[in-house]
């Protein structure tokens, strides 16, 4: 080979114009004449007018489609595939009995898991709940509304100290006495000069501050048991106290006539108050006895005895 002409050596080498050049006259080189152009035995590049028909594909080859469109099929649209067969012609094959749901974010896709049911019913179930134990402290309550008056246990500690404040009510069933229609002896006597006293014409018995002094009141009672004995007096704002005596017996605890009210005033008027002493008594007649003895303080006006 010489410089500048390398002669024909593979076919993208092939000039098919060589023809129009004196080294491509001088190689051989031919214009177009129903066969190749360029040089000899050069590669078939071109065609007649009229002879390639565009739109059919080659033979041997596939169509190729156009960016973005979808190539054709060998059948029309629609028309079965020779390569295809349905499951339901399979042996074992079947119809599906339902259709299969959208993929999810289509539209009529798969919902996601019902929460909105799930918080409805767990809703549901604590308001069952709350009802239920609401319903269970109501007929709680209720049975022990209902046996509370036959609790034998006693609501509050029944302690020996003498309450500041009776409550003054009386069980018709038991006694209930004026001090001036008690027995007296050792000196006691009545009076009624100092207003405040709740016997039925103000009258109650003084001179109880002498030693040997005394108020014996016998009393009838329909059963045995712990009762307590109420006397209401009054004291010139300083403590008193009495010895009490059951049935012939000293009491456990004697009656304390303390200043409950806590009053400073000596008037004996402006001091009535009550007090009490816890007494076992037996069934029938009961003697009780108030009596100022030695170390007693006994400086009182007695206004009336009463049990309960």
């Amino acid at each position: 080979m010489t410089s500048g002409n390398n002669g024909a050596s593979t076919p993208e080498d092939d000039d098919p114009f060589g023809y129009l050049y004196a080294d491509g006259q001088a190689n051989g080189a031919q214009p177009p004449s129903g066969g190749g152009y360029g040089y000899p035995n050069s590669v078939n590049r071109v065609r007649a007018v009229g002879q390639r028909q565009y739109g059919q594909p080659a033979q041997g080859q596939q169509q190729t489609a156009a960016y973005g469109q979808v190539p054709q099929q060998q059948g029309a649209y629609g028309q079965p595939n020779a390569h295809y067969a349905a499951p339901e012609t399979l042996p074992g094959g079947g119809a599906p009995t339902a259709p299969q749901q959208a993929a999810h974010g289509g539209g009529g896709g798969r919902r996601g898991p019902n929460t909105k049911g799930l918080l409805i019913g767990a809703i549901a179930v604590v308001a069952a709940v709350v009802i239920g134990i609401g319903v269970a402290m109501m007929n709680g309550n209720s049975d022990d509304k209902a046996g509370g008056d036959a609790s034998p246990t006693p609501t509050t500690s029944q302690n020996t100290k003498p309450s500041q404040s009776p409550t003054g009510s009386t069980s018709t069933d038991l006694p209930k006495t004026d001090a001036k229609d008690a027995q007296l002896g050792g000196g006691a006597t009545t009076a009624s000069d100092v207003k405040g006293a709740k016997s039925a014409d103000g009258t109650y018995v003084t001179g109880f501050n002498n030693v040997g002094a005394s108020i014996t009141w016998t009393v009838d009672l329909p059963k045995a048991g712990s009762y307590r004995l109420y006397v209401h007096y009054s004291i010139p704002a300083a403590d008193a106290n009495a010895t009490l005596t059951v049935n012939g017996k000293s009491n456990q605890q004697p009656l304390g006539m303390k200043n409950f009210i806590k009053s400073s005033d000596t008037d004996f008027a402006k001091n009535w108050q009550s007090t009490w002493a816890p007494v076992t008594l037996t069934k029938g007649t009961n003697t009780l006895t108030l009596s100022c003895g030695q170390g007693n303080q006994c400086n009182a006006l007695i206004d009336q005895l009463w049990v309960q």
